[in-house]
């Protein structure tokens, strides 16, 4: 299991690579310009990518170490964290490959929501985790986390997609629509967060998110835009006061 959780996660940015020259297809900055949406976020947000693969390669590398064998915790992460590399590698092809006239998009939503479910539970069982490995905290916390908290808003933006790509909700009018959506986002956020009293990588990955989206819309000609963009400025700001106050929390907790 070890190198396999090595060998997915070098997977991912090989993907990438082929995925960034359109060897599956159109990329995600052009599939956004096909089906806009009042949740997509501006193009430089997706730049996370690189620091969340160069993260997970180093995580991949340091969890082979002898110390790491048998860690009783790495133990458990190892099978979500795998899981949660593949579908994240298999989700980049399969979303390339969507069309509003075949069934990759649905396909694309299940894979992604399945890997924001094993990099969400790999995140809680290391914030779990009271004693850590030297290192574990920067080498394993924090490059899972921060694929999580990325996740766990890109489902969302992927979802709005397939809405507005199957026109399964008005499209001259999402606002109505988008707002439940960025709002149920946000309770998720929230709720992981909290699950795992204030995971700063989690929330950190999520707001850079939330935030290239209010840049994205508040210059958006699309009816709604402009309450959709200070929706997501409205969620990140109160992300950020949450972790900080759970952080705080969990302090003094601590110190009694």
């Amino acid at each position: 299991m070890r190198v396999l959780v090595l060998l997915l996660a070098l997977a991912m940015p090989v993907v990438a690579y082929f995925n960034q020259r359109g060897a599956f297809g159109p990329d995600n900055g052009q599939i956004s310009n096909q089906y806009p949406t009042l949740l997509v976020a501006a193009g430089f947000a997706f730049a996370i990518w690189g620091l969340i693969f160069l993260l997970d390669a180093v995580f991949g590398v340091w969890q082979l170490r002898a110390k790491a064998r048998s860690n009783a915790a790495l133990a458990r992460v190892r099978p979500w964290a795998a899981g949660g590399f593949a579908l994240t590698a298999a989700w980049m092809p399969v979303f390339s490959m969507g069309r509003a006239d075949n069934m990759m998009f649905w396909w694309a939503l299940a894979i992604i929501w399945g890997a924001l479910a094993c990099m969400a539970r790999a995140a809680i069982i290391l914030s779990d985790d009271r004693t850590p490995m030297p290192g574990q905290r920067w080498l394993a916390d924090v490059p899972l986390s921060l694929h999580a908290g990325w996740l766990s808003l890109a489902a969302f933006l992927n979802t709005a997609q397939v809405i507005v790509a199957y026109q399964l909700l008005p499209t001259d009018r999402m606002l109505p629509w988008s707002l439940p959506l960025q709002v149920t986002a946000g309770v998720v956020l929230m709720a992981l967060n909290a699950r795992m009293r204030g995971n700063i990588p989690y929330a950190l990955a999520a707001v850079w998110g939330l935030v290239a989206a209010w840049f994205k819309q508040k210059d958006s000609d699309l009816p709604g835009a402009e309450v959709a963009a200070m929706v997501a400025l409205v969620v990140a700001i109160t992300l950020v006061a949450q972790t900080a106050w759970l952080r705080l929390r969990r302090r003094r907790i601590s110190t009694r």
